[in-house]
């Protein structure tokens, strides 16, 4: 009989009651299974989603000049049709963060899902432009919902290693915009703008074949008090990843909170004859949680609640600027790749007709965000989240610099590519520092948010800056980038949080 058993080799009462009294949360869940096969699973089927969104955002680089040679279009009308999908973006980020926020991150990917498969399927058999119009209106809508599978994935990712798996989940875009180039250097020449359509839905539709396996999120169940079925997914979570979950009872950080803050506010009341009013106020806002959020307006309450309305605004600031400035340079990789002869008509005709010329530079100038991506995992659990962004948004203004005073062929391709590599990486950072500042129950509505202020980013950028460069004005629309640049960094540097490193917050109690 060991010394510690009690008689008949029975564990003493006290060690029962301990093993009963224990507890543990997501987080510690988390740590214990690591980042295994579990999450390898998680990591791709959000990877493919985030692939399929840059596949059917690349592919407008090659549809408007086809569309608008076949249906005689003006530019106008050209321009309208990469538009009208951040406006439909806008709409979606909002609405989907919304729908995952309330009825849980699954549903809202599903939805997202199934609007951008069938819509831009749909839209390689639009028969004429306002047709074609609507349905790349329904696709943008569609990819307003990515930020939720990015917030989905981040939340089975453990603390310590969550910025450097947030940016190996974002360098799928990098391989959706290479392979749609590769594919549309394929496919048009040969069967046109509508097999590319086509064609470039099918990621899209992987989700929803693979999408009865995918769990909910834990955090997201314990959050609406869904004990049993977290646990059934987080002992899921260790069995494939063979490993053991912590002993005793899953609880959720929200209610710990609560239970605490309802024991500090009892002692001072007894204590002070019954003054709680402070402690009370922090359960009630606790619990806030638990009532109506019609139309999500409670939860764009909370993000401009005192404790979040810095970050909040602040965060729009950065995604505003790095869509703008991203798109921008994109745009300007073709704008500027023949240097000053851009404002020579012959040569502004033609760049629509030399299609080949136009597959081999988005395809070269999309690998600029290969080494982006690698920097941005090198630095962003070394240096922290707002050092990373700000150091990259910095550089990125160097890089474009030098085309206010020259833009000889050499120096514009090293200046965009340098440019877009930095801008890549600031892009991949913000996108995981948003959803580690919100607190679980307004997460996807945080981030959907934000994004939508990135898409009007998206909207104004050809409207402004690239009819610039048709106007021959190029240095200034190189100095309004430089600007929009700078302000994101200057905006970064007073973001109010770090959060290397820090678990995820499920309430705004949990905030500092």
């Amino acid at each position: 009989m060991s010394p510690a058993s009690g008689p008949g080799g029975r564990l003493p009462v006290e060690t029962m009651e301990d093993e009963q009294s224990a507890t543990y949360t997501v987080d510690d869940a988390l740590m214990s299974s690591g980042f295994g096969r579990y999450q390898m699973l998680i990591l791709t089927y959000a990877g493919i989603g985030l692939i399929a969104e840059a596949m059917e955002m690349m592919l407008l680089s090659f549809v408007g000049p086809s569309v608008q040679l076949e249906w005689n279009l003006t530019a106008h009308e050209e321009s309208m049709i990469t538009s009208v999908v951040f406006v439909g973006e806008l709409l979606g980020a909002y609405s989907w963060g919304v729908v995952s926020d309330h009825y849980g991150r699954r549903k809202g990917f599903l939805f997202t899902a199934i609007v951008t498969s069938g819509a831009g399927f749909l839209s390689s058999f639009a028969p004429n432009y306002v047709s074609l119009m609507a349905l790349r209106f329904l696709v943008g809508i569609g990819l307003g919902g990515g930020p939720v599978l990015g917030s989905w994935f981040l939340e089975f990712v453990p603390a310590p290693t969550r910025g450097t798996w947030m940016v190996l989940f974002s360098a799928f875009w990098t391989v959706g915009t290479i392979f749609e180039a590769s594919l549309a250097w394929a496919v048009m020449p040969k069967f046109g703008w509508r097999w590319l359509l086509a064609l470039s839905s099918v990621p899209s539709f992987l989700l929803l074949v693979f999408y009865a396996i995918t769990p909910e999120s834990p955090r997201f169940l314990c959050m609406k008090g869904r004990i049993t079925e977290a646990v059934d997914v987080l002992e899921k979570m260790a069995r494939i990843n063979n490993v053991p979950l912590p002993s005793g009872k899953l609880v959720s950080e929200k209610n710990i909170e609560l239970d605490e803050v309802s024991e500090s506010a009892t002692l001072l009341s007894a204590a002070a004859g019954g003054g709680g009013g402070k402690e009370e106020e922090e359960i009630d806002s606790i619990k806030e949680d638990e009532g109506s959020n019609f139309g999500g307006i409670k939860s764009v309450s909370k993000l401009l609640s005192p404790k979040l309305f810095r970050a909040t605004v602040l965060l729009w600031m950065a995604f505003f600027g790095n869509a703008f400035s991203y798109y921008g340079i994109v745009l300007l990789t073709s704008e500027l790749s023949n240097g000053n002869r851009i404002c020579a008509k012959k040569e502004v005709e033609s760049v629509h007709s030399n299609n080949a010329s136009l597959y081999k530079n988005v395809f070269i100038s999309s690998f600029a965000e290969i080494p982006g991506s690698i920097v941005s995992a090198m630095i962003v659990d070394r240096v922290g989240r707002r050092l990373s962004m700000a150091s990259m948004l910095f550089t990125s203004c160097v890089f474009l610099f030098p085309l206010v005073f020259s833009r000889t062929e050499i120096i514009t391709r090293i200046s965009l590519f340098g440019a877009r590599l930095c801008i890549s990486a600031s892009f991949t950072i913000v996108y995981i520092y948003a959803p580690e500042i919100y607190p679980t129950s307004v997460r996807a509505t945080g981030i959907g948010i934000a994004s939508s202020v990135g898409r009007i980013g998206g909207i104004l950028c050809p409207l402004v800056a690239v009819a610039l460069v048709h106007n021959c004005e190029q240095t200034t629309a190189i100095l309004l980038f430089e600007l929009v640049v700078f302000l994101s960094g200057v905006a970064v540097m007073f973001f109010p949080f770090e959060t290397r490193g820090t678990r995820l917050s499920d309430n705004e109690a949990d905030l500092n």
